[in-house]
C-alpha cells in the first residue's frame, strides 16, 4: 500500500530510546520496535504478566468506625476523620498488584550507522505493520514486524538482497539498556529457537513462558550457539509466543502450540492485515491541510497541521484495536495500554478508575470499535464480585463496591495511603455507566441483559450508601471526596474528605437513570425500582459558586490548587450528560467558568487532563478552546512516537484526544446527531466516514470551507428515530426507519 496522509507515522532514523519506539499489539501480546540497524530491539509485553496474585487486604475496622468518621467530617474536624481514614480505612497492604514486563528480544546486525543509506522507518495505521528498510555495505535490508490477533503471535519477517547472517537472543531485563540484572528462571535454545521461563515476584504469581522460532524461506541455516541463535539466510520469518498460568496450566505447551500452529500458515501477513481491518476500516477520517512531507517527529516540533490531528485520532483508533481485543480472559489497556517496558512502573500500570481506565474506552463506541470494550466489561464483571465483601465489609451496604483502582485480579479496596484519592467508593459505579453507554450506541439488547446483574449491585450498594445530609432534605455520600483535589475551607485549613461532592452526585444520578432506562429496555420490573426513584428525587442539585462557577463541593470552598489536572466537577458534562447547552444552558455557563479559572492557573498540564479539556470544550460547542488544547496536546504532551506523556507515558491521553478530536466533528449525547458542533475554523476540510451515534446509527460526511456537503449519509442499523443538526441551523431534520437516509439541511 501507498502511504496515506492521516494513517502512516514515518521517521528518518531509528528509535535511540523507548519514547521513539513504535508500538505493535494484537490485543493481549506486544512490543516497542525500536528499528535499529545495529542490534534490534524489541521489548515484550503479555497482559497477563502481573507480579503477584490475589489478596486480602480488606480493611477490618472500617464498618465499626464509619458512624464516627462520618460524624467527624459533617462537623468539618478534617485532621480528625483523616487520622481516623488512616487507621481504619486504609488497606493493608496498601498496593494492588502491579503489570511488568515479559522480556527483550534482540536482533544483533553489526550494521552500523555510518554505513546505512536509505534509512526508513514507519507503521502503517491501515495494516498494522512497522517496517524498517535501509541499505548497508551494498546489500538492501527489510524488515516488518506485526501482531496477529488471528495466529496469537509476534512476527518479524526479514529480507535482503543478499544472505546476512544475525543473532537473535531473548532475556528478561529492565528498560535501562546497561542493566545487567535478569529477571528469569531459564533460558534455552533449541535447534531453531528459544524458550524463556519467569516467574514474576510475589506469592501466586502467573508464571510465563516465552517462545520464539525461526524458520527460513530460501533453505538458509538456524545454529543454536550457547544461548542464542545464529542464523544466515537471505529470507526469514521469527515467531514469538508468550502465554501465563493465568490462562493456561501449562503455558509453554500452551506458547510452543500457538508459535506451531502459526508456522504452519503461509500467509501470516495476510491473514494479520485481514482481520485488523475488519476494525480499522469500519471508520475514517482525514483533516486537510496535511503536512505529511516531513517526518512525524519533525510535524510534532512544528505548529500542528490539521491533518496532523487526524493522524492522531487515527494512530488512538489503531492502540485500542492493538492493546484491547475480546477473547479469552480477555483484559482491559492499563494506564499504558499493554506497552509497559518498566518493573517499576508509574502507579503499577493498573487500572485506575477515577478517569484513566475510563478514558481508555471513551473512543470505543463512536469509533465503531464496541468489541474492543469487551475487556472492560470482562473485568467489571469480577469486580462485582470481588465488590461484595468491599461493600459488606466497609460500608455494610449490599451490591457491590470498588474504589479508584483495581488490578488483573479485580481488587476493589481502597489503593495506596493518599487522602485525595484512596477511599473514593464510586470507582465502579462511574465503570456501570460504560454498560448504558454501550448500549445506547450499540443497541446490543443481549449484552444489556448480561451486564444487569453489575448494574444492580452497583445501585444497591448507592441505594446504601446514601446517607441524608444535616437538613434531611438531600441524600448525600459520606465519606466523599472530588478525586484527588483538595480545598481550603471558611477558616483556610486544608481538607479532603467531604459530603456529596458534585461528581458522586452526577454520577449516582446517571447510574439510578440508566438503572431505570435499562430496566424499560428489558421489559423489567425490578424491586428497586421504587426505591431508586425516590432517592433520585431527593439528591441534590448542582450548585453555582460566587465565582459564578459549578462547585465542585457543597460549600464553595477556594481551590487548594486552582488549575488541577482533574476536572471531576464537570463529570456531567463530559463523560456524562446531564449538563448539555440546550437544556441545562446555566450550568453550561457555570462549567465554561470553570474551565476558564483552571485555563488561568495552569490547568491540562498532564497529557490526559489536556485530552478530557479537549471533550469538554467539545460540548460547550468551542471550537477554538478545543483547538487550542489540541495544538497543546500535540506539542506539550505528546512523545516523538506520538504516545502520550503526563509525564511519564499514559496511553490514557492518547484514547482521550482520540474521543475529542470525534466530539469536535460530531455528537449525540443530547438527543440528536449534531453536525461540526465544535470544528475550529482551520479544519476547512476533512471527511468522516463510519461513526457511530447514540441509537444505532452510523454517519457519514464530508465539508469544505466550513459547509457540509449534502446530502449527509445515516445508516440506522436499528430503525429508531433519528434527528440531524446541521452546522448553524436552529431546527433538526428528522427521520425514521432502518437502511440508508440520505440527509439535506432544510
Amino acid at each position: 500500500m501507498d502511504p496515506s496522509p492521516s494513517t502512516s507515522l514515518h521517521f528518518k532514523a531509528p528509535a535511540s530510546d523507548w519514547s521513539q519506539s513504535l508500538p505493535i499489539g494484537n490485543g493481549r501480546l506486544g512490543a516497542m520496535v525500536y528499528g535499529r540497524t545495529t542490534t534490534e530491539l524489541l521489548q515484550l509485553n503479555e497482559n497477563s504478566v502481573w507480579y503477584g496474585g490475589c489478596q486480602d487486604r480488606t480493611p477490618r475496622d472500617s464498618l465499626k468506625n464509619l458512624p464516627r468518621l462520618r460524624g467527624l467530617i459533617r462537623a468539618g474536624d478534617h485532621s480528625g476523620a483523616e487520622d481516623l481514614i488512616r487507621k481504619a480505612f486504609f488497606a493493608t497492604p496498601h498496593s494492588q498488584r502491579h503489570y511488568e514486563p515479559l522480556g527483550t528480544l534482540t536482533l544483533e546486525f553489526g550494521h552500523e550507522e555510518v554505513n546505512v543509506q536509505s534509512y526508513h522507518r514507519g507503521l502503517d495505521l491501515r495494516t498494522a505493520v512497522t517496517s524498517v528498510r535501509y541499505e548497508h555495505c551494498g546489500i538492501k535490508y527489510t524488515r516488518e514486524v506485526f501482531a496477529s490477533h488471528p495466529d496469537n503471535v509476534l512476527v518479524i519477517q526479514l529480507e535482503s538482497s543478499e544472505e546476512t547472517a544475525f543473532t537473535l537472543r531473548m532475556t528478561r531485563v529492565s528498560e535501562v539498556e546497561w542493566e545487567t540484572n535478569e529477571f528469569v528462571d531459564s533460558v534455552e535454545t533449541t535447534e531453531d529457537g528459544i524458550i524463556m521461563h519467569a516467574t514474576p515476584g510475589g506469592l501466586d504469581s502467573n508464571r510465563l513462558c516465552c517462545v520464539a522460532k525461526v524458520q527460513c524461506q530460501d533453505g538458509g541455516i538456524v545454529e543454536a550457539i550457547g544461548g542464542c541463535l545464529v542464523v544466515t539466510s537471505r529470507k526469514s520469518t521469527i515467531v514469538i509466543s508468550a502465554q501465563t498460568t493465568f490462562r493456561y496450566e501449562d503455558p509453554e505447551s500452551a506458547a510452543l502450540a500457538d508459535v506451531r500452529l502459526a508456522l504452519e500458515q503461509d500467509d501470516l501477513r495476510d491473514r494479520h492485515v485481514k482481520d485488523y481491518q475488519t476494525l480499522f476500516q469500519r471508520m475514517q477520517l482525514c483533516l486537510y491541510p496535511d503536512n505529511y512531507g516531513l517526518s512525524t517527529d519533525e510535524r510534532l516540533l512544528g505548529i500542528p497541521d490539521p491533518g496532523l490531528a487526524a493522524l492522531y485520532h487515527n494512530y488512538g483508533r489503531y492502540l485500542l484495536i492493538s492493546c484491547s481485543r475480546p477473547g479469552f480472559k480477555a483484559l482491559p489497556a492499563t494506564l499504558q495500554g499493554i506497552w509497559n517496558p518498566s518493573f517499576q512502573p508509574a502507579w503499577g500500570s493498573k487500572y485506575t478508575i477515577n478517569i484513566n481506565t475510563q478514558m481508555n474506552y471513551w473512543p470505543a463506541n463512536a469509533c465503531n470499535l464496541a468489541e474492543c470494550e469487551q475487556p472492560l466489561f470482562n473485568l467489571l464483571e469480577r469486580m462485582a464480585e470481588r465488590g461484595k465483601k468491599t461493600a459488606k465489609v466497609m460500608y455494610g451496604c449490599r451490591g457491590w463496591a470498588a474504589h479508584h483502582n483495581t488490578d488483573i485480579w479485580a481488587d476493589t479496596d481502597p489503593q495506596d495511603r493518599w487522602m485525595p484519592a484512596t477511599v473514593w467508593p464510586l470507582g465502579g459505579a462511574w465503570l456501570c455507566y460504560h454498560i448504558w453507554e454501550s448500549y445506547h450506541f450499540n443497541g446490543h439488547k443481549e449484552f444489556l441483559r448480561r451486564m444487569f446483574p453489575v448494574l444492580k449491585g452497583c445501585v444497591e450498594f448507592l441505594l446504601d450508601f446514601l446517607i441524608e445530609d444535616s437538613t434531611g432534605q438531600y441524600l448525600v455520600t459520606n465519606p466523599s471526596l472530588s478525586p484527588e483535589n483538595t480545598f481550603l475551607d471558611e477558616n483556610k485549613a486544608k481538607g479532603v474528605l467531604c459530603e456529596g461532592s458534585a461528581i458522586d452526585i452526577q454520577i449516582i444520578d446517571a447510574v439510578f437513570s440508566v438503572f431505570m432506562r435499562s430496566c424499560t429496555e428489558l421489559d423489567v420490573n425490578d424491586d428497586l425500582l421504587p426505591a431508586v426513584g425516590k432517592s433520585r428525587k431527593r439528591l441534590p442539585p448542582m450548585i453555582t459558586g460566587s465565582f459564578g462557577q459549578l462547585q465542585e463541593w457543597r460549600k464553595d470552598y477556594t481551590e487548594f490548587e486552582p488549575g488541577h489536572r482533574h476536572t471531576s466537577h464537570l463529570w456531567g458534562l463530559h463523560p456524562g450528560n446531564s449538563i448539555t447547552k440546550s437544556k441545562t444552558p446555566d450550568l453550561a455557563a457555570a462549567s465554561a467558568v470553570v474551565l476558564r479559572r483552571r485555563a488561568e492557573h495552569g490547568g491540562g498540564h498532564t497529557g490526559w487532563s489536556r485530552a478530557w479539556l479537549i471533550n469538554l470544550y467539545a460540548r460547550l460547542g468551542d471550537s477554538e478552546g478545543c483547538l487550542e488544547h489540541i495544538n497543546r496536546l500535540l506539542k506539550d504532551s505528546t512523545l516523538p512516537n506520538m504516545l502520550d506523556t503526563h509525564p511519564p507515558f499514559q496511553i490514557d491521553g492518547n484514547f482521550g484526544g482520540c474521543a475529542g478530536i470525534i466530539e469536535m466533528l460530531i455528537q449525540s449525547h443530547d438527543g440528536f446527531i449534531e453536525l461540526l458542533p465544535a470544528c475550529p475554523k482551520s479544519w476547512n476540510k476533512g471527511s468522516l466516514k463510519g461513526v457511530r451515534a447514540k441509537g444505532g446509527f452510523e454517519v457519514e460526511f464530508e465539508w469544505e470551507d466550513g459547509v457540509i456537503k449534502e446530502p449527509v449519509i445515516v445508516h440506522s442499523h436499528l430503525g429508531h428515530a433519528g434527528k440531524v443538526l446541521f452546522r448553524r441551523a436552529t431546527e433538526p431534520v428528522e427521520f425514521e426507519g432502518k437502511g440508508v437516509h440520505r440527509i439535506v439541511s432544510k
